[in-house]
């Protein structure tokens, strides 16, 4: 997978068949040349032949040379100055306060499977899985080594790049930038598309032209956040969903990241990842190392579906937590909705017993149940059972409901600290901010210093006291605001620069020390919805919330993008209560039932409240998700009909080995005579019958077509009224919010 042609000036060639990616080593400069990226090609024995270099006019690193600027030159790992103009990927404060640079190589390592990290989120791979390669370069000016660290996954068309920077000098050095990764394109010929948006409205899809100069999309708030997720994606002008070339890059970070493209007047495309460089300033001293994190590319010739099924498996098998106490994704009805802070023990036993008769295999208690937590004005950081709501504390109650054949959960907001605990009034110095300066207010709360290891002890202690007590199967991992003064009262002056990332370190010891002492505990992780919606969360977590708004139709933009990069099973969805309390939209219980069921399915309602024939549906519901979620969580997911563009909204999921396939189809509004509408489907073994049967609809016939015309033709959603005219005018009309979901099952032959 790794192929290198020996020299002075060496090649590099990783490739697995459905990829190639080559850079070599300038003779003139020793720097690092990109020479392509994309669709796989054969390893060659010289490819001096994709070099392209004529004389410009421009600043050139030696005397008496015309073709040594590094701004015409395509870079693998860029700094500034030194002849090149554009935005680097690293930057390194000198002790005599200039910025000048030149890393020169001086070799490679190669290993199977990668190194991990013991700071950091990292995807996994065993020896069989991948190879890794590792280039050393030096820094000219200082004791400084880098190591851009490259690792290729036999099965899918993934790269792997991070860096990592040891100071060997008697001199301490500041990092001022250290981006993950950087790749020089040789033209402009894409558009761009991003996820942004913003609480109870998260990764909502744009998609571009390149414009010139830079564009970017970034974090300075603490968290990847609501606004921008840490994901772009370069496509050809005529890519589809389903042909056409995609370059995707997705970081595993959690905090505040920077994504850019730059484009120079020469067409070259410049794309950039890793932690934003605003107010970072790292002081790496002798003896030292840091680790930038990980960026995943992607890459397919398929359209946007080939890209995000790479994401989609190289996530599932290398990054998420599996390890679980349940046999497949639990069904949880989560309290909020129902009870918010309003709820005593008798009220949970009673929601609890009624949750297990409908086949729910997990009943949560979201926020309220510690300190004196009646509203959102206190108790963050005083996790202790409230004995007013639980007279007998959380392991009676534990206990109480898991005696039913129920699991039990509990929400936690663990990186929050309200005025009223004990732990502000003996240690008001571990919030983040300046104790002379204004310090705003996020939902009533204030930040923890998770730069701070004791403040990471404490909370973990806490933590502890209330998992190792009772049996808690499921933890919902929650963070209600963002830094918005960052200043530590533990770090020293010359290290606030640090505050951001070592922060985010400290959130990851936290997860990392709950995963040791509670490895089977299932984690959900949750910032305000979407705010931290992240691969880096994926790697200690079973699922991510990734919306407060449980709305249906909001709810099919919010998954139709997330779905770009993240797989569904990662997706918290819920059936909530209505009239939807974001919206005030009312939608019908199977509506919702069938957005929810592409994503890891669960219910936030007052199941109290319900008739019993919503009961008896809710039960019919949860048996429809149990049937077909090995099929959703494991299969290749498709989006046919994009909601940013149609008032239609179509996605499948097919299994991996075309057996059987499962659309959902959703009409976000009813029109009068409307036109005919057909659903092309992907994925589907051409030359095979599938029976085809609509869920949650009584036929007598259950029709049978083939992949290829399903694929050409499509399902046809209107039926034949021919002779049935009465039949059409007096039929039920499907109203507004209309949605249908297919099973397709491949015939077996009698």
């Amino acid at each position: 997978m790794i192929f290198i042609n020996e020299g002075h000036y060496p090649s590099f060639h990783l490739t697995n068949g459905k990829l190639s990616y080559i850079f070599h080593v300038l003779e003139s400069t020793q720097t690092l040349e990109q020479l392509y990226y994309g669709a796989a090609i054969k390893p060659r024995d010289n490819y001096d032949y994709l070099i392209e270099r004529e004389v410009r006019p421009s600043n050139n690193l030696y005397q008496d040379t015309h073709t040594t600027s590094f701004e015409h030159i395509k870079q693998e790992f860029p700094v500034y100055g030194t002849t090149d103009f554009r935005y680097p990927a690293i930057e390194i404060a000198y002790p005599d306060g200039d910025h000048i640079s030149h890393l020169s190589y001086v070799g490679y390592t190669q290993l199977s499977g990668k190194h991990a990290s013991n700071l950091q989120p990292m995807l996994r791979a065993g020896e069989e899985d991948a190879a890794t390669l590792i280039i050393h370069l030096k820094d000219n000016y200082s004791q400084a080594a880098i190591d851009l660290h490259y690792t290729i996954y036999r099965e899918q068309a993934v790269i792997v790049r991070r860096v990592v920077v040891h100071n060997h000098g008697e001199e301490s050095l500041r990092l001022k930038r250290l981006l993950s990764m950087s790749i020089d394109f040789p033209h402009d010929d894409f558009e761009l598309l991003h996820l942004y948006g913003a609480w109870a409205r998260e990764t909502h899809l744009e998609r571009k032209p390149l414009i010139k100069g830079v564009q970017n999309f970034s974090s300075t708030r603490g968290a990847s956040s609501h606004a921008h997720n840490p994901f772009l994606a370069l496509v050809a002008p005529n890519t589809s969903e389903h042909q056409g070339e995609t370059f995707g890059f997705s970081l595993v970070y959690s905090g505040n990241f920077l994504s850019q493209i730059e484009v120079d007047t020469y067409h070259v495309t410049r794309v950039s990842m890793g932690i934003n460089p605003f107010q970072f300033d790292w002081h790496l001293d002798t003896g030292e190392s840091f680790e930038s994190p990980e960026v995943v590319m992607a890459y397919s010739s398929k359209g946007l579906n080939g890209m995000s099924q790479q994401f989609h498996d190289i996530y599932r098998q290398q990054l998420l937590h599996n390890e679980t106490p349940f046999e497949k994704a639990p069904v949880l009805l989560n309290s909020w909705e129902a009870n918010y802070f309003d709820f005593d023990e008798e009220k949970l036993l009673e929601q609890a017993q009624l949750a297990k008769d409908l086949g729910f295999d997990l009943f949560v208690l979201d926020d309220g149940w510690f300190g004196k937590r009646d509203s959102d004005n206190g108790s963050l950081g005083n996790w202790t059972t409230d004995l007013d709501k639980i007279p007998q504390g959380i392991r009676s109650l534990a206990s109480n409901i898991q005696a039913m054949g129920i699991h039990f959960g509990l929400w936690f907001e663990p990186e929050m600290l309200s005025v009223d605990t004990p732990v502000y009034q003996a240690h008001p110095e571990w919030i983040i901010g300046h104790p002379n300066k204004n310090i705003s207010h996020g939902r009533n709360q204030f930040v923890l210093d998770f730069s701070n290891p004791d403040v990471v002890a404490n909370i973990f202690e806490q933590m502890s006291q209330i998992l190792g007590s009772a049996e808690i199967d499921y933890i919902k991992w929650d963070m209600n605001r963002y830094i918005s003064e960052p200043f530590s009262n533990f770090l020293k002056k010359h290290q606030q620069g640090e505050l951001f990332h070592r922060y985010i370190l400290g959130v990851y010891d936290l997860l990392d020390r709950i995963r040791k002492a509670f490895p089977a505990v299932f984690i959900e992780t949750c910032a305000g919805g979407g705010g931290r919606y992240d691969p880096a969360m994926l790697f200690y977590a079973n699922q991510n919330w990734i919306s407060d708004d449980t709305d249906a139709i909001e709810r099919l933009k919010i998954q139709y993008g997330a779905s770009m990069v993240y797989p569904i099973s990662t997706m918290g969805s819920h059936v909530s209560e209505i009239p939807n309390h974001q919206v005030g939209r009312i939608t019908s219980l199977k509506m919702r039932k069938d957005v929810a069921l592409f994503g890891t399915f669960g219910y936030e309602l007052d199941i109290m409240k319900l008739s019993d024939a919503d009961r008896e549906e809710v039960r019919q519901q949860i048996n429809q998700f149990n049937q077909y979620q090995s099929l959703l969580h494991h299969g290749d997911f498709y989006r046919l009909n994009n909601p940013f563009e149609a008032g239609l909204t179509a996605w499948m999921v097919v299994s991996k080995d075309q057996s059987e396939a499962i659309v959902g189809v959703y009409q976000s509004q009813a029109s009068a005579n409307p036109a005919y509408e057909r659903i092309q489907l992907a994925g589907l073994a051409s030359d095979q019958a599938y029976e085809l049967l609509e869920l949650d609809h009584e036929s007598k016939d259950i029709p049978v077509r083939y992949g290829d015309d399903l694929m050409a033709i499509g399902l046809i959603l209107n039926e034949n009224f021919t002779g049935r005219a009465d039949e059409y005018w007096g039929r039920e009309k499907a109203g507004e919010y209309h949605s249908r979901v297919f099973y397709l099952k491949i015939k077996k032959d009698k």
